[in-house]
């Protein structure tokens, strides 16, 4: 399950406003506010699992129930760089 703090700690990461994930996720900034559990009722896991994939989609990784990261970027192959 991801949790409020998560969701927080992946949006500082990238540096991003609500309204910027909230317009990526595809919901309203009261529902980003919710599901960051800065308001009340809490948010659906409809739009928690969108707004965690947002993120993802932005550059984070979600780790185990509790943790976040700037998702690690894959190196180019040396046999697919132009000669």
């Amino acid at each position: 399950m991801t949790t409020p703090d998560q969701l927080r700690a992946a949006r500082a990461l990238l540096g991003m406003s609500q309204p910027t994930v909230a317009e990526a996720a595809g919901v309203s900034t009261m529902t980003l506010k919710r599901a960051e559990g800065s308001a009340t009722p809490a948010a659906s896991a409809e739009a928690v699992a969108a707004i965690r994939a947002a993120l993802e989609a932005a550059g984070v990784e979600f780790i185990g129930e509790t943790g976040v990261q700037v998702a690690p970027r894959e190196e180019p192959d040396e046999e697919c760089e132009p000669a």
